[in-house]
């Protein structure tokens, strides 16, 4: 984790990938585990402690559920350590589906859910009083953006602040347009938290009506 100077205010819970089924134990040289070690560094700000959780092992096991478990277990542990801080959790591919699960969390503010891997039935109740930004590439192949965007329509219901971006020329591994894919997390997060105003397009999103804003292309650089 990274504590900033002076005092923990907020904090951001990073939920890495995984896959369906596996027992096997998370090294700290796992891929997917890796993959979000850079966004947990940018993610960093005056007053925002960062978490990058590691799972005990790598799948998500139902009905077990593991990674919800361990994303429960940092929760309650954030909130013994740091009472009434606001936690934003940013997840990709399974690390989406478990933030989801685990929104209900009374301490969470918002969720940041990245090529989420979603099912039918998924539920999303939990996101009630939540702010929700979906993002998932237009070149996907491992998780199926037409499901996120059918869980986003549903999140809607509950909760006016979603928002959903397609980012144009990418895929599964976030690899191509990496830099835009950090600025987009970094923005929402920062602007949830209060940190910086929110970004023109993501509030712009928020703001428009279902399906409006639930299917925004991220084309180009964001700087």
């Amino acid at each position: 984790m990274a504590k900033p100077q002076g005092g923990t205010k907020a904090v951001v819970l990073v939920l890495h990938g995984g896959r369906e089924h596996g027992t096997e134990p998370v090294r700290p040289l796992n891929l997917a585990y890796l993959r979000m070690v850079p966004l947990a560094r940018a993610l960093r700000a005056p007053g925002v402690e960062v978490w990058n959780l590691r799972y005990r092992v790598r799948g998500w096991n139902a009905p077990s559920l593991d990674p919800v478990r361990d994303a429960r277990w940092a929760l309650d542990r954030i909130g013994e350590l740091h009472p009434g801080a606001p936690v934003v959790l940013v997840g990709h591919s399974m690390g989406g589906r478990t933030a989801l699960r685990v929104a209900g969390h009374p301490n969470v503010v918002a969720v940041c859910a990245l090529a989420p891997w979603i099912e039918p039935g998924e539920p999303y109740e939990q996101l009630r009083g939540r702010s929700l930004l979906i993002a998932h590439g237009d070149q996907e192949r491992m998780t199926d953006p037409a499901k996120s965007l059918r869980f986003a329509r549903q999140a809607k219901t509950v909760t006016d602040r979603v928002a959903r971006f397609s980012v144009v020329g990418d895929g599964h591994a976030m690899l191509k347009r990496a830099r835009d894919w950090s600025r987009l997390v970094v923005d929402f997060v920062h602007g949830e938290l209060g940190l910086e105003p929110m970004a023109p397009d993501i509030a712009n999103a928020m703001h428009e009506a279902s399906p409006r804003g639930l299917d925004v292309p991220l084309g180009g650089s964001r700087g």
